[in-house]
């Protein structure tokens, strides 16, 4: 079946996390990736758990679909190979520090004299201009300044990291949505040229921050951390259940409010003046928490869901990995793919989002190790076996045969 981005080929050059996660969602819906790799590889290839001798289980879903050739871009002969790629692509998508490329005859001016139908998407720090736009900054760093972390925890305690990198994958979702916006304009809308869309982490973070600049400029109001209670309504939190478990329950409007005080069989809450509106409960929050903390202890977890189910309450189980891979509702949406690979057997990773209907996105292949694919882009290109030889042995590139997997 025909996917939307076929025909439109991407250069990646990035690394770790926000780059290499957009040029992925781009290869599922049928673009052709090629990620440019130094010759010590990602460095993600590293992180996490990996089957003995293979790289990391992250780099090979974070890969997936990809080609890789692996590059010395310190090398004059290296910074060729990559403009050469450059000159028939549609899109660049990069997260060094700006400037970085600059320094590899790979600026922005550069590529665009190369060709300048090109989109060249960029991801960084703090953007491509500004005062801080040399400094260096990591997922971590933005989340921080982007003010996600402040609100982050309980008020009696540090702020805390989301469990998983939220501010490099919402940079990626940025990217993505750049990226398309600019394709269209430059295909659909006839803009003939590319042009660069620059993608900030902390500006990525900081868009997620609900009303928070109005509420302190016109109101002088700082948000703080709540914990797992909503600011804004309640009740809205988790709550334990008899087996040591938890379960999440947003009864957040009147009527939500009224079926769940009803499943609760606490009907004299709705008598409580207090209560009538959401103004009230949010100043009764943690009261209303505590009983509804009460009632679920008395249920194991799937009894508390059959009552909150049965009375059409928004609620849901906390899951664990364990738990989302045995959901059946998981399993029937098609989020488990189990892809083939010599190198470890069948691997289990996870489906695609979002679902189309005609176009659906696809996963032909796991990640490859680091060059596996470099002879074969480069005899595309028109080298000889012999050059690519050559290339190798001064260590301006590295081949499926010569790369060893990170450990």
């Amino acid at each position: 079946m025909k996917k939307p981005l076929e025909g439109i080929r991407v250069i990646e050059l990035g690394a770790f996390v926000a780059g290499p996660f957009a040029s992925r969602l781009l290869g599922e819906f049928g673009a052709e990736v090629i990620k440019v790799e130094s010759l010590e590889g990602d460095q993600l290839r590293q992180w996490g758990l990996h089957a003995p001798g293979q790289d990391s289980y992250w780099s090979m879903v974070q890969t997936r679909n990809k080609r890789s050739i692996s590059v010395n871009l310190r090398t004059i002969e290296g910074q060729d190979i990559v403009r050469e790629l450059i000159a028939d692509a549609d899109v660049v998508l990069e997260n060094f520090k700006p400037g970085t490329l600059a320094k590899w005859r790979l600026s922005h001016e550069e590529m665009k004299a190369i060709n300048p139908k090109l989109v060249i998407t960029s991801i960084s720090g703090f953007g491509q201009t500004g005062p801080y736009r040399n400094l260096p900054g990591f997922g971590n760093i933005a989340e921080s300044m982007g003010g996600i972390r402040y609100v982050t925890g309980f008020p009696d305690r540090p702020p805390v990291r989301v469990g998983l990198p939220i501010g490099d994958t919402i940079a990626a979702l940025y990217a993505v949505i750049g990226t398309l916006f600019s394709l269209y304009y430059r295909d659909a809308k006839n803009g003939k040229t590319g042009q660069v869309v620059d993608v900030a982490l902390y500006e990525s973070v900081f868009s997620f921050l609900e009303g928070m600049v109005p509420e302190y400029v016109h109101m002088s109001k700082i948000r703080e951390r709540t914990g797992n209670q909503h600011v804004s309504t309640a009740p809205s939190n988790v709550y334990p259940t008899k087996d040591g478990k938890w379960v999440a329950i947003g009864a957040n409007s009147d009527s939500l409010f009224n079926r769940l005080i009803k499943v609760m069989g606490r009907e004299d809450l709705a008598q409580d003046p207090l209560l009538q509106d959401n103004k009230g409960r949010v100043k009764e929050a943690d009261r209303l928490d505590k009983e509804i903390g009460i009632w679920t202890q008395q249920f194991n977890l799937s009894e508390v869901m059959d009552q909150l189910n049965a009375g059409s309450i928004p609620a849901g189980p906390i899951y664990n990995i364990e738990d989302i891979l045995a959901d059946p509702h998981y399993q029937e949406r098609d989020m488990f793919l189990t892809i083939p690979d010599e190198r470890i057997g069948d691997i289990v990773m996870p489906g695609i989002v979002p679902k189309l209907s005609e176009t659906p996105g696809e996963v032909k292949w796991a990640g490859p190790n680091c060059g596996a694919n470099t002879e074969e882009i480069l005899s595309d290109l028109g080298y000889t076996e012999e050059q690519i030889e050559s290339w190798v042995e001064k260590g301006i590139i590295m081949t499926g045969d010569t790369v060893k997997p990170s450990l």
